[in-house]
Order: C-alpha cells, then structure tokens, then sequence
C-alpha cells in the first residue's frame, strides 16, 4: 500500500503523523511525505521520502499559521502529490482542509492525526463543560464554514459530499490524548477513536543536550521548562516570565517556539533556547510550563511531570480545562495574581505529581503508532477500488500558481504548466 503523510509541517502536527509512518513503513508499506521545504531534514532522519509541497504549488501550504487561508494551495498540491506517489491513502492532521478535500476528490480514504482532545462537538454529553474559551458549537461552526468555503473555491461544490454529516474527522481521526482528558459522560464520534501520543522526535544532537545542561548547572536552581506557543491574539507570557524567573528559587529553559519576540529581563534566570526537539529538555526540568498546545502537555506527562498552564487559543483552553479536571495542572491566575508563588505551590504538591506521572504511565503503556497503523489500514481496506474511483472535476485540475517540476505534474496540467510565461 502505498502511503501519503501530508500534515501541517509544524513540529506538533508533523511528528506524530511521522511515528504513526514509520511503523506502517516497517509493516512493509511504502509511505512518503508531503511538506514544507523546511520539513526536509526531519524526514530524512525519519527515513522516509520527501516531496516540497512549494514544489507542487503548495506555498505556506502547510504552515499552521496560514491554515485557514491555503486550503486551496495545500488542496493542489496534495492533489498532485497523491498522483504522483500513487497513493491509496492520505495521512493528514487536523486544520488541513486542502488534504481533505484532495482526499475527497480523488476518492482516496483519509486518516486524520489530531490534537491530544477532540476539538469539535461530541456525539452526546458535555452541554454542561465548562468554556475558556470558545465553546464547541462555536469552534466546529467555524472549522466547518472554513471547510466548506474551500470546498467550493476548488471546484467541489457541485458535488456530493463525502462525509455528509462532518467532514472535519475524514474517514478516522486519531487523538493523541487519553479519554480521561474528554468531558466525563460525554461520547466521542463515530470516526473520533484515541490512539495515544504517537511520540516522536528528531534525535537531540549530545553536544546541545550538554550545553544546554552545563548551563542550568551552574545556576543550581530547580528547572521549569517553558513551551510558548501561538498567541492567538491574547497577550504574551513574557511579562509572567520576567515575574516568575526573576530574584526567585526557579530558573527556567523557555522554548522559543512560535514566541516571535522573545523578552526576557537582564536579570531573569532564563535560558532561551530553539530546538526541533524537547524530550532532554523536560527531563532537565521538574515541571512544565506552557500555554497548553498539545506537544509540551503530552511530553511533560510522559515523562511524570506536572504542568502550569496559560491558555489563549485553539485546543488551549479545551487542554488546560481536561488537564486541570484531571489533576495532572494548575492554571495561572489572572494578570494580579503571583506566578511565582503558584510554582512553588504547584512545584510542592505531591498529589499533583503522583496523578501525572499515573496518567502519563498509561499514556506511555499504549502501542499508540502500532494502534495508529491498525487504523490506517483498517480504513484503507474499506476504500474504494482504484477502478472504481470517479474523475476529478474539470475546476479541481486548476494549475497551481507556481509550477512543479514535470515529473510532479498530472498528466493533464502538463502542457499548461510548462507553457505558463514565468
């Protein structure tokens, strides 16, 4: 069977659809992935192809920030990348609304990788969930519009649609997470099934790992390390950090992540540092700090730790909700409260350290890529035959604006594409 990963290329969307790819690789598939440029070394060191999806004409494709407005771009490039690997399935992740519809198109089965939640409405239950942030309606609403208005700018419209009661989860969507981090008494979809964290990561170079340890070292003081993730509008944690990092008993390792503008104080006791890989770091750490993306939450858990989180958008609030709930976090207070003093509290809470160590042994237990690829292929099996599959419509075979290599162009985009004036 052969294999297309096309996921956001972002570090927390790619690297667990790689591991889910390198044990259907080892089942004697033939996989390959589909990315931004940038996404090129980490597949290597993964040991699968790599196909650019600016190659395809896929610019900022699959780029988390622009998710909602390439849909069309990431829809022509997978697209033509799924033709030109011969694929029989597509492995995506969640906010790829081109992947989808490409699937749609070319009636290829789907899998989607998501977050360590589910993010939309539930089949039954949790109307009394507390929000953070937007409610559930509120968010599936949207991710819906989106999904459709892209549907109808590629050419799909006209067309029935596959999943015509959601097409957000494809033919199955995965969460990393563990059903102690759902609403209790609340159902999940029928495609909606947890597969556990899919842990993966680039191998830290052993110089980097040393320095970075040297470098806490000499301070001696306990380390938080701190994840920042997108702000989503809300207002940074820069400040919070000076607070917390500042004349106290914690240094902390903050990783800049999608921070664009990093502010420590002169005199924080704070290690900025840029990373494709955390795992060394948290082990260096005795909690976590971050605003509640599903990559820190799902590393510091394996590795026993407990978290203080900061939400502001998309699954954030929803994650630090399920994390608080289970006892394994503490949320930050508002803008007046103590951060420092919440560390130390949280830092001292025996009971907040036993429950995340619990939950992320279970998390740990779980064969999650060998139960990712059992899905993948359990879907793909249901497919329809490729003798059986329908054309693309005519608007679907749109060139994309910037022209791929010949051997990536379908057959029929070919004479327009090389004959486009450059």
């Amino acid at each position: 069977m052969k294999i297309l990963l096309c996921p956001l290329s972002d570090g927390g969307y790619l690297y667990p659809t790689i591991a889910a790819g390198r044990e259907l690789r080892r089942r004697g598939h033939q996989v390959s992935v589909l990315g931004r440029s940038t996404a090129a070394p980490v597949a290597a060191e993964a040991g699968l192809p790599f196909a650019a999806a600016e190659d395809f004409g896929g610019r900022r494709a699959f780029s988390a920030t622009w998710w909602g407005k390439t849909g069309p771009a990431q829809y022509r490039a997978t697209l033509r990348a799924a033709r030109d690997t011969g694929a029989d399935v597509l492995v995506t992740s969640v906010l790829c609304n081109g992947a989808l519809l490409a699937a749609e198109a070319l009636d290829l089965p789907v899998v989607v990788v998501g977050l360590s939640v589910h993010l939309w409405d539930y089949r039954t239950g949790g109307g009394d969930e507390p929000h953070l942030g937007r409610t559930r309606a509120s968010r599936t609403l949207d991710c819906r519009q989106i999904h459709a208005a892209t549907r109808e700018e590629v050419g799909l419209a006209g067309r029935a649609p596959r999943w015509a009661d959601d097409p957000l989860p494809g033919d199955a969507l995965l969460l990393r997470g563990d059903p102690a981090l759902e609403y209790p008494g609340a159902e999940l979809p029928e495609r909606v099934t947890h597969v556990g964290p899919l842990a993966w990561e680039p191998k830290p170079d052993p110089a980097e790992v040393e320095a970075v340890t040297d470098r806490v070292a000499r301070s001696g003081k306990p380390v938080v390390y701190v994840h920042l993730g997108r702000f989503f509008g809300g207002s940074s944690l820069w400040p919070r950090l000076n607070e917390a990092f500042t004349g106290g008993r914690f240094q902390a390792v903050v990783e800049q992540g999608r921070s664009t503008e990093p502010r420590p104080a002169p005199d924080a006791d704070i290690l900025l540092v840029r990373k494709p890989w955390m795992g060394p770091l948290v082990d260096l750490a005795g909690m976590v700090l971050a605003n509640g993306t599903s990559a820190p939450v799902l590393a510091a858990l394996l590795r026993g730790r407990p978290l203080a989180l900061s939400p502001n958008g998309s699954e954030q609030p929803l994650l630090t909700g399920a994390c608080v709930r289970a006892g394994v976090a503490v949320r930050l207070p508002a803008p007046s409260g103590d951060p420092a003093a919440l560390l130390e509290r949280a830092w001292h809470d025996d009971g907040l350290r036993a429950r995340a160590r619990a939950l992320g042994a279970g998390l740990a237990a779980r064969d999650s890529a060998s139960h990712a690829a059992d899905v993948v292929e359990r879907v793909a099996g249901a497919s329809v035959p490729p003798a059986a599959r329908t054309s693309v419509p005519p608007a679907a075979q749109a060139p994309a604006p910037i022209a791929a290599p010949a051997s990536a162009i379908p057959k029929e985009d070919h004479e327009y594409a090389t004959s486009r004036p450059r």
